[in-house]
């Protein structure tokens, strides 16, 4: 959007430019400048260059870059459990100067250079050498340990790496990266942490590498280095998300379960305990698995083991990594927060576990067609229940997540989409099916042996799944292709519905959200741009409201019902002469429905419409309004907002007008995390209903003030909703400049600028006067009233309580003396209602609009709150 003009020239975004070098540093001393600067890394993380250096270095003298160190040079440097028990003490600082083979090398240098470089900017070179060097030692410890008791304990997989010996800096890069995550805001130490946690664990049991282990020691050493580290400045509790970020989390959850099992792929020797039946990712059969299978090459045998040969080595391989797949794009779904991601996502570790579950009972039952000839039967069946329990376990903790946040997930997709995403999958399945069958059939001599009709029907299963799955689910239901035609249908039918699935899946997950009642939106948004409201009356535009027009369509109420209260955002909003009667209209709209109306954060007016109807009425909140076309800030009363905007400029700080849709990423990533380091703070959760959040901010109508420094460090932020008024024209066209604007998301970086909050309102107040507009709003605070306000009542003290009790954790009653900065003029806000009897329920419906995902250890906290 365009940037208003500002009171000062500080107050404006700078042009961009390209400054020109002077003539003393043109031509051989530029190109030294040059040089310079491809050097700053090194300057500015010389212990990270120099261990990364020194890592390829050494790597390459010894020959070891290719396939890792050879197997004597290995003994002497590598560290396990057989380098501790013979004495070789070192082997854990040594191991850092070696990697298994070439890709460990690239994971590693680049691990390296992202956390490393970051460390050392943040906590300097000196201390990030000794968090690496101990984090690598200590890690490496930990982790022997663990295998050895493992070992110990009887497990097989650890006693299998009790024998090994690895070497790889990656131990001490993630206790870096762990004790890094302490020095971080809130919202990139949560996720750095939970991707040090989640990622390495899923590389370790699927892949099975003792480095792995090692790996997740040392972010184990990390993370308690560092909590204990910074323990005065971080409490230890549970950490608390947004609801934005709460999606996030679970997102890179669902992501990591699908990353590890695909990784494995890449190792040729990946033996994890979850990586054992080759059914999450599937791959083809080896040479020795043809010749073995083909020593009677006309049998049945050999030809499934020959097209299966021949699936893997044609674009059909897809669909061997077609979980995965669908993972990364449900992940990417439930990020949005959609609840159809999380459905199908559910959906999908349900059949997973069923499948698991059928499989577990055949072995149980029918051991011995799982068991190799010669092999003890008792021993071979209870490996393979002990693996198929292990791979369980994956999905069944993946669904308690989801089920524990599925509260976070409430963004629906529009009812056109759900219906082009159902027809276009299922059509490409029914189509799918038909060509596999109707073709299938006409070529049935090509089949072995030859296919009838019902043999192909019961064989589609076995075509939308990889062919590992037939042998353990669908043996023997599938006639066997011999021919070329029977061939492509066995390959490309399947991968035909994956890959038409996938991408209608990921495009219909990318498209707009729409809100339950989409058209009453737009109707009710373009009723407000045209006619106006209250200060408050943006808010109705917000997801989760409802909305009633009055008959002629000149006013409407929005609304959400909890139980059965109609909790109203704010009062009605139209055509200012319909207004009043929309509440009696709203009322008996109610009352045939059988829902208590609660009029909620209304003005005075409103007010005295409801007193005529007899009901009752209690004050929740004062807004603030500052009248702009006298404002000046002279006199003593305005001593800290001059102090606010002169030590501003002093500081290099100007204020920056944005929208959040279209403002620069480096600039909205500092704003979530400025945000998410305000929520993890709180003992208790964000609230909502009349308080913006994220995803309020998240509108083009919605204004953004930043105040940003010289190295575009965002210090604060505030946004501002529109106020419109009547403009007299129909709701179908296009609206009048706003007549007021008023003040929702107000946050500040900790450590930043202290005055920021001062210097925006100041600085927005000086540009809407400079545009015409009549008055900014600086919004009411909940449960909080002025001196001025009028003498408390018995409920109206109850709520005075209840707002001194919550002053720690929201501060309702500081918001208020901090707008008092600006010589507000007060303005009651009442929450009117029809029956006292009903004013149990109707607090129960206030107190889910404001914290609607509050979890019971949260309501438990926030009880002791109230009550002590």
């Amino acid at each position: 959007m365009t940037t208003p003009e500002a009171a000062d020239a500080g107050a404006r975004e700078p042009e961009p430019s390209t400054p020109l070098a002077p003539p003393g540093e043109r031509g051989p001393v530029r190109w030294l400048h040059a040089v310079g600067r491809a050097f700053e890394p090194v300057r500015r993380a010389p212990v990270t260059v120099f261990v990364v250096v020194a890592l390829w270095a050494v790597g390459a003298l010894t020959g070891s870059l290719g396939s890792g160190p050879s197997t004597t040079l290995l003994n002497d440097i590598g560290v396990g459990v057989p380098a501790l028990a013979d004495g070789r003490w070192w082997t854990p600082l040594t191991s850092v100067l070696w990697c298994p083979g070439i890709g460990n090398y690239i994971g590693s240098t680049l691990l390296l250079l992202l956390l490393g470089s970051a460390a050392e900017q943040r906590m300097g070179s000196a201390r990030t050498a000794v968090v690496l060097f101990l984090g690598q030692v200590l890690g490496s410890l930990l982790g022997t340990g663990v295998v050895k008791l493992g070992a110990l304990g009887g497990d097989d997989w650890l006693r299998d790496l009790s024998g090994q010996l690895t070497a790889t800096p990656g131990i001490g890069a993630c206790a870096l990266g762990a004790f890094l995550s302490f020095r971080l805001d809130a919202l990139w130490r949560r996720r750095l942490q939970l991707c040090l946690i989640v990622f390495p664990l899923m590389l370790a049991l699927y892949v099975g590498h003792l480095q792995g282990v090692l790996r997740l020691g040392g972010v184990v050493v990390g993370l308690g280095h560092g909590a204990f580290a910074h323990r005065h400045t971080h409490r230890l509790r549970m950490p608390h998300a947004s609801h934005s970020e709460g999606r996030v989390l679970v997102a890179l959850v669902v992501a990591a379960s699908a990353i590890g099992p695909l990784v494995a792929t890449l190792y040729k020797d990946s033996f994890g305990p979850f990586n054992v039946l080759d059914l999450y990712v599937s791959g083809g059969p080896s040479p020795q698995d043809v010749a073995d299978a083909c020593v009677r090459p006309d049998s049945a045998g050999c030809a499934r083991i020959r097209a299966q040969d021949r699936f893997y080595g044609s674009p059909a391989m897809l669909m061997g990594v077609a979980i995965p797949l669908l993972l990364f794009v449900l992940a990417d779904g439930l990020r949005r927060g959609l609840r159809p991601a999380w459905r199908i996502t559910v959906a999908a570790q349900l059949v997973w576990l069923g499948l698991m579950a059928f499989l577990l009972s055949d072995i149980a039952s029918h051991p011995d067609q799982y068991v190799l000839e010669g092999s003890d039967l008792s021993d071979q069946k209870a490996a393979m229940i002990q693996s198929v329990a292990e791979q369980m376990l994956l999905p069944l903790l993946v669904l308690v997540l989801l089920f524990l946040a599925r509260r976070l997930f409430d963004q629906r997709l529009s009812r056109t989409t759900v219906t082009w995403l159902a027809g276009t999958v299922g059509g490409t399945l029914l189509l799918a099916c038909v060509a596999y069958v109707g073709i299938g059939y006409a070529v049935r001599d090509q089949f072995t042996p030859d296919a009838r009709f019902w043999k192909l029907v019961a064989g589609l299963p076995t075509q939308f799944l990889p062919p590992s799955y037939e042998p353990f689910f669908f043996r023997g239901q599938a006639p066997i292709p011999v021919g070329g035609t029977a061939l492509s249908l066995y390959e490309y039918c399947g991968m035909l519905f994956w890959v038409v699935g996938l991408v209608t899946l990921f495009v219909a997950l990318r498209r707009p959200l729409m809100r339950a009642d989409a058209d009453a939106a737009a109707r009710a948004r373009a009723l407000l741009a045209a006619h106006g409201g209250s200060t408050l009356s943006y808010l109705t535009t917000w997801p989760g409201n409802h909305y009633w027009f009055s008959a002629d369509g000149r006013a409407a109420v929005a609304y959400r019902v909890h139980s059965t209260v109609a909790l109203t955002t704010g009062e009605p909003f139209g055509e200012p002469s319909a207004r009043g009667e929309a509440i009696d209209g709203f009322a008996a709209y109610c009352d045939r429905r059988g829902w208590t109306p609660c009029f909620y954060s209304v003005t005075a007016d409103a007010k005295a419409r409801t007193d005529a109807l007899g009901w009752s009425s209690v004050q929740v909140a004062e807004d603030t309004v500052v009248p702009l076309p006298e404002l000046a800030f002279t006199g003593k009363k305005w001593q800290d907002v001059r102090t606010a905007l002169n030590k501003a400029k002093k500081e290099g700080i100007t204020a920056e007008w944005h929208t959040f849709p279209q403002a620069p990423i480096a600039l909205t990533d500092q704003i979530r995390s400025i945000s998410e380091e305000w929520v993890a703070d709180k003992g208790l959760p964000e609230m909502g209903f009349t308080l913006g959040g994220l995803d309020e901010l998240d509108d083009p109508h919605v204004r953004c003030l930043l105040a940003v420094d010289g190295d575009r460090t965002v210090h604060g932020i505030t946004s501002w909703m529109p106020v419109y008024g009547d403009s007299g024209a129909a709701a179908d066209r296009a609206p009048i400049a706003p007549v007021g604007w008023t003040l929702d998301f107000m946050r500040r970086r900790s450590d930043g600028f202290r005055g920021s909050m001062e210097f925006l309102i100041a600085s927005a107040a000086l540009g809407f006067k400079e545009e015409g507009a009549q008055f900014l709003s600086l919004s009411g605070a909940p449960l909080a009233r002025s001196d001025t306000a009028e003498p408390p009542a018995a409920l109206q003290r109850l709520l005075d309580y209840a707002g001194r009790t919550l002053e720690p954790v929201y501060g309702f009653r500081s918001l208020l003396n901090f707008k008092a900065k600006f010589q507000p003029q007060y303005r009651p806000m009442y929450m009117c209602y029809p029956d006292p009897a009903a004013l149990p329920s109707i607090t129960r419906a206030i107190g889910k609009a404001y914290l609607p995902h509050m979890k019971p250890a949260q309501g438990v906290r926030l009880m002791r709150r109230l009550t002590t």
